[in-house]
Formats: C-alpha cells, sequence, structure tokens
C-alpha cells in the first residue's frame, strides 16, 4: 500500500522519468511538480490508480514551489538545463530553482530531500554549469542539513542527450570533433540506475546528509565513447582533434545562434567547452552508488546497442558486419 507522498521537481524530463516510475514501483505516492502538467499524461500510466498526480509549479516561482509542497512526505529535485534560452538561465533555474526547493521544504518541515547535482559541481567553477549546481548545493545544505547530493557522471539512456546527440550527428557529418582532443574522462551512468539511486537515498538513514557521486562500471575517455558510437552505428567517421582555443569560440558562437531558434538546442556551447576540460569521473573516496546498495551497476556498452541501432545505416534492418 502506497504510503509517503513523494513530490518530484523535473519528474517530466529524461531521468524524471524513470524516477517517477521507480518511486511508484517501490510504493510511494508521487506528485509530479512541472511546467506543463498538461503534457504529462504518460506519467500518470507509471503507477496505479491515483498514485500519480500531477501539478503545475515553476522552481523560478517560490509559491508554486511551497504549493506543490503542500502535505508531501519526501522531496526530489532533478530541474536541470544544459544550455540557456530565454528566462531559462543556470543562475535561475538550476541555482535559484534548487534554493526555492529547499527553502519550501524546509518551510514545510520537510527531512527527506533528495537534491540531484553533478559531478564538477563547484561554487568556484569556471563553467557557468558547474558554478550554478555548486551554488545550488550549499543553498540546499544551508536549508535542509539532512539532504542528500547526489552527483551523477554523464547519463544514458534511450532518451539521452548524449550518445543521442553524437549518433545524430555521425549520421550528418562526415567527421565527429575530438574537443581538447578527445582525451577528456567521463563514467557514463545508466539512468535506471540514477533513478535506483534516487529511491534508496529517500529511505537510507546513512544518506541524510551525505553528498554521493555515481557513476558507472566503466571510465572512458571522450574519443572511446565516439568509438564505442560510430562502432555500434556502424558509420565510419574521422575524428578530427579541436583544441579547446577553438573549440571554445565556436561553442560561444553557437550559443549565441541557437538562442534565436526556439526549436532546439546548440550542438555545442562555450559552457560545455569549458566543462570539457575537466575529467568528469568518481573523485576517490567518494560515496558511490555502491553505499546506496546498486552494487552492480550497467554498463554503456551492455544498454546503448539497444537504442543505438536506430541510427544504423538500415536500422534494426542492419546485418551487422563480421570481421574478416
Amino acid at each position: 500500500m502506497a504510503t509517503d507522498l513523494v513530490t518530484v521537481f523535473g519528474g517530466s524530463g529524461f531521468v524524471g522519468r524513470y524516477v517517477v516510475r521507480a518511486l511508484a514501483r517501490a510504493g510511494k505516492r508521487v506528485r509530479v511538480a512541472m511546467r506543463r502538467p498538461h503534457l504529462g499524461h504518460e506519467l500518470r500510466v507509471m503507477g496505479d490508480v491515483g498514485q500519480i498526480q500531477l501539478v503545475q509549479a515553476n522552481v523560478r516561482d517560490a509559491d508554486s514551489v511551497a504549493r506543490a509542497l503542500e502535505g508531501a512526505d519526501a522531496c526530489v529535485n532533478l530541474v536541470a538545463i544544459l544550455f540557456e534560452k530565454g528566462r531559462q538561465t543556470f543562475s535561475d533555474v538550476v541555482a535559484e530553482g534548487g534554493a526555492h526547493v529547499a527553502q519550501a521544504a524546509a518551510a514545510a518541515g520537510i527531512e527527506r530531500l533528495v537534491h540531484v547535482s553533478a559531478i564538477g559541481a563547484d561554487p568556484g567553477s569556471a563553467s557557468n554549469y558547474g558554478l550554478s549546481k555548486g551554488k545550488a548545493e550549499a543553498a540546499v545544505l544551508a536549508a535542509v542539513p539532512t539532504a542528500t547530493i547526489l552527483r551523477p557522471s554523464v547519463i544514458f539512456g534511450p532518451e539521452d542527450n548524449f550518445l543521442n546527440q553524437f549518433a545524430q550527428m555521425a549520421r550528418m557529418s562526415p567527421a565527429l570533433p575530438l574537443i581538447g582532443g578527445g582525451q577528456t574522462r567521463f563514467q557514463p551512468v545508466h539512468v535506471v540506475d540514477v533513478a535506483a539511486a534516487v529511491t534508496a537515498a529517500l529511505d537510507l538513514p546513512a544518506a541524510r546528509g551525505a553528498t554521493y557521486e555515481l557513476g558507472g562500471p566503466d571510465v572512458m575517455t571522450f574519443e572511446e565513447i565516439l568509438r564505442f558510437i560510430l562502432g555500434e552505428i556502424e558509420r565510419p567517421r574521422f575524428l578530427v582533434p579541436l583544441p579547446f582555443g577553438v573549440a571554445q569560440p565556436m561553442g560561444v558562437m553557437m550559443d549565441a545562434v541557437f538562442r534565436l531558434n526556439p526549436f532546439g538546442g546548440p550542438p555545442l556551447t562555450g559552457d560545455q567547452v569549458e566543462m570539457l576540460k575537466t575529467d568528469n569521473v568518481v573523485a576517490p573516496g567518494a560515496l558511490t552508488l555502491a553505499d546506496l546498495g546498486i552494487t552492480a551497476p550497467s554498463s554503456m556498452a551492455g544498454i546503448a546497442p539497444s537504442y543505438l541501432y536506430r541510427y544504423k545505416p538500415y536500422g534494426q534492418f542492419q546485418v551487422r558486419r563480421r570481421p574478416a
């Protein structure tokens, strides 16, 4: 029987949909707070009848956040953006939005709060993304000292904006850029494992006030990831080294151009180039997925082929070439 009522901010996003499903399967009642609840019809069927409720809220609006938390026993904040556009800025959505959620949770007496941040979050980061994530973490812990912070590396899954983006680029371009030489390291983590971590953190007493870094079983360079993608979709492409000094202004220009485009985001921004200057892996000694009871995280090689096939020249009908 469902007991706890958990309000999830950002539940309609890529990670959010998996978190909502995981919470429902764990027997929680889930209230999904989203800007446009009329677009979240697919979320309702992730649980039993009446188990999942959709309400309107915007993390930029503190009053709407407070209303979404009325009567809740716990809270999850997943709200994030990858690039800025219009009023959706890192400062307003990530930093201030995270503060609004935590402050409203504190006012409502909610002590179980899971805030999903990112590896690289740092109030002193040269990246606006990392800076805003770091400020959000500080605001969350100041308001709710018992909050749990989860910092995933790059997250992969069928709807991700990482593997899919480069696979799509490979369909259209004869070459892919190795930004900064392609030696930045990542520790890709499966979205299902992130959702399991969120669910575990809500009920684990040891997680109160703790910070966890979430990474999958494999550490891969940017170049290795691109080669993996190209191998899976069977599209040989040139990998062209692109120094940071060249990629940075290109990213800034793309960002400026796509801010005028209401239908999509830039393939690269100057801020993302800045982030690529630092490895995105779990720090030595950090609490990890294993400390949340997730001891066998999924590998990218074991999961990604199940959705990258659609980028092959003949999609699911592609006959895999056998080595000579």
